[in-house]
């Protein structure tokens, strides 16, 4: 299956890709780094998804905090949140300093923001949420704009704990029902969530459960054409990624004709 020609714009998590690059002293490596990359879906261009990127019409906004390179790395699947959803921000997460950027969209009257936390982490007196109601939101003339601490799980801990400015937003937590819903469509994939999946989880909470059945198969192709990349599927067998292309253009179309 081919893949439109048309791009769209690049996002917040691409040009934060840019500047971190370019504060670079040395080039970031990593494993597969002799592979030709696409520059802004970081997979191997024989398998570049950008053609089939979409935008999602969704009421929620997202705060992407980058833990120091993993803007950089391929793996990283907080991108694709910014891929779909028009209102994404993304910065480097400093423990010694806090870009103002970040204090404004959290004090920014058009928005409720909450930090996407486990409930367990929270602390006195933060509370923690496990639905969002965001049509209350609205009638405010807010919308919700949500903190994705995205790094490896030790990096968010750390993200979370030395980020004062975060205790005092109320958090969203998932249950235990949730999580393992989520759990069951992964498969037999033998990794924990990545920060894409959480977000499906979030716009799900919310209530937008179209655009989470849409980012999820977003994440799902990410996934297919990064093992097609590493050699980890047979070249020749395009039947998954092309499967994965079609429902996602199917789901969007379909999200498309509601909103019309």
């Amino acid at each position: 299956m081919s893949l439109p020609e048309q791009l769209l714009p690049e996002h917040a998590v691409h040009r934060l890709y840019q500047y971190r690059k370019s504060i670079s002293t040395r080039p970031f490596t990593a494993r597969g780094k002799s592979l030709k990359r696409c520059g802004q879906c970081l997979l191997s261009e024989r398998y570049c998804t950008c053609g089939a990127r979409a935008s999602l019409n969704s009421n929620a906004g997202f705060l992407l905090l980058m833990y120091d390179d993993e803007v950089l790395k391929p793996t990283n699947s907080g991108r694709l949140i910014a891929d779909l959803v028009p209102d994404t921000h993304a910065f480097l997460w400093s423990r010694t300093e806090v870009a103002p950027e970040v204090l404004a969209l959290l004090s920014d009257p058009r928005y409720q923001p909450f930090v996407v936390f486990p409930g367990e982490y929270a602390t006195e007196g933060q509370q923690v949420l496990g639905e969002i109601d965001s049509q209350s939101m609205f009638a405010l003339g807010k919308r919700p704009l949500f903190v994705m601490l995205d790094g490896s799980w030790r990096e968010a801990v750390k993200m979370f704990r030395k980020s004062p400015y975060l205790a005092g937003l109320p958090m969203l937590s998932f249950d235990a029902a949730t999580v393992a819903r989520y759990a069951l469509r992964k498969g037999q994939r033998d990794f924990q969530f990545g920060t894409a999946e959480v977000a499906a989880m979030v716009l799900d909470a919310m209530g937008e459960k179209g655009n989470a059945e849409a980012l999820g198969m977003w994440f799902d192709l990410f996934i297919e054409c990064s093992l097609l990349g590493r050699s980890r599927r047979p070249s020749t067998d395009m039947s998954v990624r092309d499967d994965l292309l079609q429902r996602f253009a199917e789901q969007m179309a379909a999200l498309s004709t509601e909103k019309n």
